[in-house]
């Protein structure tokens, strides 16, 4: 489990901050505010995430599975 969580918690934290900041630069340009409206919802997607990858995760990974077992 200790590697599951890390796992989730390293990918949460490049995945939202990489795609937390593309929508926001892409909606609201650089504007002064950029930072604290990122980190925001940053901070936000980053909560969200852990658990959706804790749960989500396994289920995509036993999908991808079926689909290649037939080819194996």
């Amino acid at each position: 489990m200790k590697k599951k969580l890390t796992f989730a918690v390293i990918m949460a934290i490049f995945t939202t901050g990489i795609v937390t900041f593309a929508a926001i630069s892409v909606n609201l340009g650089f504007t002064a505010m950029f930072i604290k409206i990122w980190l925001k919802s940053w901070g936000i997607s980053y909560i969200v995430a852990i658990p959706a990858i804790l749960i989500i995760a396994p289920k995509v990974q036993s999908f991808v599975d079926y689909i290649f077992a037939e080819s194996d």
